[in-house]
């Protein structure tokens, strides 16, 4: 292990048992991420004064360039946590997805969420099921009735604000599935 580690107990006396759980967690988040600086784990035993459902806390303190990460589990939070080593492992995964999250966006490999097209309908024929979206930056995009999503075809007005996904047709750009907008619609 090349990460600096410094565990310490409170409530409860150290166990070469948990040490040797957690020195082997910290070598498991090495694996994911092989830039971490340095880990404290602090591992918080039941209070004296409960006479059941005693529950252990877990801290992980993960320092990384630039940033700090910190995963715990709190006593209440899961019923499981009475044992300790269910706490250790649930610490630790929540540690893991914070930095294969971290790697991600150091790497660049996070998602680029694209917007969804906007527009506004400008032509309906309701005769041949069809009509024409206006786009802001002046396209016209065809769409079928069909492609209209949780939506009445024939209660749709000319003016309406629309989000769409367009795609190729063979007669040019059409949106495969339109979305309403409005006051009584959800945007999702």
């Amino acid at each position: 292990m090349k990460t600096s580690l410094q565990i310490t107990f409170h409530n409860l006396d150290r166990s070469d048992a948990v040490e040797a759980k957690i020195r082997d967690r910290v070598k498991n988040l090495e694996s994911f991420y092989d830039h971490i600086i340095s880990c404290r784990v602090a591992v918080e035993g039941p209070h004296k004064h409960h006479q059941q459902g005693n529950h252990f806390r877990i801290r992980v303190d993960v320092k990384v360039p630039d940033r700090e990460l910190v995963a715990s589990r709190e006593p209440d939070e899961h019923h499981a946590h009475t044992d300790i080593y269910v706490a250790i492992r649930d610490a630790f995964d929540a540690m893991r997805r914070q930095l294969e999250a971290y790697s991600r966006q150091r790497q660049g490999k996070v998602k680029a969420h694209e917007t969804p097209t906007h527009g506004r309908i400008v032509e309906l024929d309701p005769h041949r099921d069809f009509g024409r979206i206006g786009t802001p930056d002046n396209r016209l995009i065809y769409f079928h009735r069909n492609s209209l999503v949780d939506g009445d075809f024939d209660k749709l007005a000319v003016g309406a604000e629309v989000r769409l996904s367009e795609t190729l047709g063979d007669e040019g750009p059409q949106a495969s599935t339109v979305h309403l907008i409005g006051k009584h619609h959800v945007v999702g």
